[in-house]
């Protein structure tokens, strides 16, 4: 079977990777792809929908992939089933759970999902009352629509809070995503990333990831798309991720059902840990960027198996396995990320690794002549596997630096899955 990957970033690389290893797959395409995807398949250089349609039925192209989320708001879905190809992703009305924050809370609380206390505003003088009035000390800003990664602003102080609205909504820092903003309450607890196959009528959760959004260690900085992530988390317990089933999962796929937009693709509750159970930050509709990376090194299914049991409706529990150990990613950017910052560095040491538990996948990359160079904020992502996390750490962080992988002004985080090195159960 020949394969259509649309996406050109980390995500799509191990998807592609993980494809790669099944005996069905002939040809994967990435759309567009990187200088790392190009090693494993071809890259086209198409992104409309009508194109890429064009290019699927001309290719025989047995199964669409989608990473990213701009096209799912375009509704390359929708488009694709038209024309009698399969893909595996949701449809536009679906995917507002990721591309209207706003539609989600409410979703949320028609299906009593639960979430963090919420206000929507569509106006800056209501929205500027409003925190001016609260008796919250501390708030979570929202940009309502797609802002790759990185429309949440989280605030300690009233005059804060007021300075990310009036960056929303005034400045317009996001564009149109941020016409519309949320206000929410700050929860306290830790985040974890839990990621679901979904048929339409079936959720199969993925092993719990976590992420590290902001671009600094000890988690200062700016938010970014993502500078490392790492799987599974240990302090999360059976007994959570059954809550997860009953208060979560089950409800979003029966609620979708019954409003006439069944799920089926990858859902990504970003869910916060609290003393009163879990409750939903925010949704994705698709894979999540790092998280993916160490999620297919440690997943032993064939995966072209479980993205063609999502889109059949024939999802099960036990199409989906992953080994046992901990895979980590580290995300190498651009110096500025996620600022301005240049591109067209030489990224040398990428032949140098062989041990095959350790995969570095492309992001920001394409190839000129014979050098893989610099083409984007997140470079790469150097993901790893061991049987405990400070082993896939070590493996990590051993291959990074001028004697190993890097380019001109490379920066990242040193202090990747410090969270799950901190609780004893990662470490067994």
């Amino acid at each position: 079977m020949n394969i259509l990957i649309i996406g050109g970033g980390g995500r799509e690389h191990a998807i592609g990777w993980k494809l790669n290893q099944s005996p069905q797959v002939n040809t994967i395409y990435f759309a567009p792809g990187n200088g790392g995807t190009a090693q494993i398949g071809k890259n086209i250089d198409l992104t409309e929908i009508g194109d890429l349609i064009a290019f699927a039925k001309r290719n025989d192209i047995g199964l669409t992939v989608v990473g990213p989320e701009a096209p799912l708001a375009d509704g390359i879905v929708d488009t694709f089933h038209r024309h009698g190809l399969r893909i595996f992703g949701p449809s536009k009305m679906a995917a507002r759970l990721e591309t209207s924050k706003a539609w989600a809370v409410e979703f949320m609380n028609r299906h009593k999902i639960p979430c963090p206390e919420t206000y929507i505003f569509s106006g800056v003088e209501k929205a500027i009352e409003y925190i001016k009035n609260s008796s919250w000390s501390s708030f979570v800003i929202k940009a309502d629509g797609l802002a790759a990664g990185k429309g949440v602003v989280l605030v300690s102080s009233k005059e804060e809070a007021l300075k990310a609205v009036e960056n929303m909504m005034i400045s317009k820092a996001f564009g149109a995503a941020g016409g519309k903003i949320l206000i929410q309450e700050r929860l306290v607890g830790y985040e974890v990333s839990i990621i679901a196959f979904a048929d339409g009528k079936t959720a199969v959760k993925m092993v719990p990831s976590q992420d590290h959004k902001r671009a600094y260690d000890g988690d200062r900085g700016p938010n970014t798309g993502g500078m490392g992530a790492y799987a599974p988390v240990g302090k999360v317990d059976a007994a959570f991720l059954k809550s997860v089933d009953e208060t979560i999962l089950r409800p979003l796929m029966n609620g979708m059902r019954e409003e006439g937009y069944p799920y089926v693709g990858a859902i990504y509750p970003g869910i916060m840990v609290t003393k009163n159970g879990p409750k939903v930050l925010e949704f994705n509709a698709r894979f999540g960027d790092p998280e993916t990376q160490p999620q297919m090194m440690l997943l032993e299914s064939d995966l072209l198996e479980i993205l063609e049991a999502c889109v059949e409706g024939t999802l099960s529990s036990e199409l989906v396995q992953f080994k046992s150990g901990f895979a980590m990613c580290v995300v190498l950017t651009s110096k500025g990320y996620p600022g301005s910052y240049k591109t067209g560095k030489i990224i040398h040491g990428l032949d140098t690794i062989s041990d095959p538990g350790i995969q570095v996948f492309h992001a920001g990359t394409k190839k000129v002549g014979n050098d893989i160079v610099t083409d984007g904020g997140r470079v790469l992502a150097v993901t790893s596997y061991g049987s405990t996390l400070q082993e896939a750490r070590d493996k990590a962080y051993a291959v990074i630096g001028t004697d190993g992988t890097h380019f001109d002004e490379t920066e990242f985080r040193k202090d990747i899955a410090w969270q799950g090195l901190t609780n004893t159960r990662n470490k067994k």
